[in-house]
């Protein structure tokens, strides 16, 4: 197959989680292809990256071939743009501007661009500055169709249009798509992208989280009806059939089933013992389709959070044990030095002290000798002194 536009491991990033990231996408030749996204979430990015008025960090993209950051120039022989924002050089009116294109372009038969203006109800004598968003816009997908190249880049180009407008532009795409033109083009609304494109790319916060292809989502294999019963007890006695139920309205007596498209025939004998009050399909549709995409890639970011907290936590408990480990040793270790330390430089003190004590102990025992030799030699005399008292007596 042969791919107009190839996106590989595209990357952008202005931090704070900002930008492209990793984006993988191919167009082939004759293919619409599309981007819905909410407001930042890097639909222009990716585009202006393809127009080569963007470097990437990583990863490259391709228009025809052609490195569309080395051969910028090269790829507008191929492709022409309508940006979001509208920004005309300083011409007088919307005539001029027309011209000019045509002239840059070597476009002599301006049949094709009168068609446009016509379709698009666009005066093209209105001044350029004074003209509103929904005719800046008009004016800017005149002169891009009107080139008639084979790839049409469109980012949100239905911006300021009203809903009439809409549709004449939806119509002007299925026209380029029929004459077999390249289209990538960023919307926000479903309607125009399902009416228009083969596939779409759902960008969530610089990544492509899904590439839907239309015709699967338009022939899937599964259908909801919604189905209103005339009594409670009707309504109850089918809910026991264990029908696969979507949405249940039990206020209303009301229940909406998912069913396989081979299963249809046999639902229909079903209700014919039942009395109902309406019966319809629900359209799945893109919107619908990625919604559900949405709602389980919130739940896959919530898991991946929920695990990563508890592996910081869990990590965080192992450094903690870890620490505690290292710090016992360590006051443990600092404890014994201490000691040791403590004993080195006092031990010249204990010995000291010892000796001292030694000293004391033999001075107070020479003491004790000095107290006991002269309380021996006072008894003595006090004994002698009593004999002589006894002689003077008689």
């Amino acid at each position: 197959m042969e791919y107009v536009i190839e996106a590989k491991h595209l990357t952008k990033d202005y931090g704070d989680k900002r930008g492209i990231f990793d984006l993988n996408f191919s167009i082939a030749k004759g293919e619409v292809f599309g981007f819905v996204g909410t407001n930042g979430s890097g639909k222009t990015t990716t585009i202006r990256h393809i127009m080569g008025f963007l470097k990437a960090q990583e990863g490259s993209v391709t228009v025809m071939g052609l490195d569309s950051w080395k051969n910028s120039c090269e790829i507008k022989k191929y492709v022409e743009y309508v940006p979001g924002e509208i920004a005309f050089p300083d011409l007088n009116d919307g005539n001029s501007f027309l011209k000019a294109q045509a002239e840059l372009l070597g476009l002599q038969n301006m049949d094709y661009a009168n068609y446009l203006v016509d379709r698009l109800q666009l005066d093209p004598s209105a001044n350029l500055k004074r003209m509103s968003k929904g005719m800046k816009q008009k004016t800017a997908i005149v002169a891009a169709f009107m080139a008639d190249k084979d790839i049409l880049i469109l980012d949100e180009a239905n911006t300021g249009l009203d809903p009439l407008m809409r549709e004449t532009f939806t119509e002007l795409l299925l026209e380029e798509k029929k004459k077999g033109k390249t289209i990538l083009m960023s919307s926000q609304s479903f309607d125009e992208l399902e009416q228009v494109c083969d596939r779409v790319a759902l960008i969530f916060n610089g990544h492509i989280i899904d590439i839907a292809k239309l015709s699967d989502i338009k022939n899937s294999e599964y259908k909801d009806y919604k189905i209103e019963f005339t009594t409670r007890e009707e309504y109850l006695k089918f809910k026991r059939l264990k029908y696969e139920i979507v949405r249940d309205q039990e206020k209303y007596n009301q229940v909406t089933i998912k069913i396989k498209n081979s299963d249809i025939n046999r639902l229909f004998n079903v209700l014919k013992n039942y009395h109902l009050k309406f019966m319809s399909e629900v359209k799945y549709n893109l919107e619908k389709y990625f919604k559900k995409v949405l709602a389980e890639e919130y739940l896959r970011q919530e898991e991946e959070l929920k695990q990563s907290k508890e592996k910081d936590i869990s990590e965080k408990t192992k450094e903690e044990i870890k620490f505690e480990k290292h710090e016992n040793k360590r006051q443990v270790k600092k404890a014994n030095e201490e000691e040791k330390s403590e004993k080195f430089f006092n031990k010249p003190k204990v010995k000291a002290e010892k000796k001292e004590n030694k000293r004391q102990i033999k001075e107070i025992k020479t003491i004790k000798k000095d107290i006991l030799k002269s309380d021996k030699k006072y008894k003595k005399k006090m004994k002698k002194d009593s004999k002589k008292g006894g002689k003077n007596v008689q």
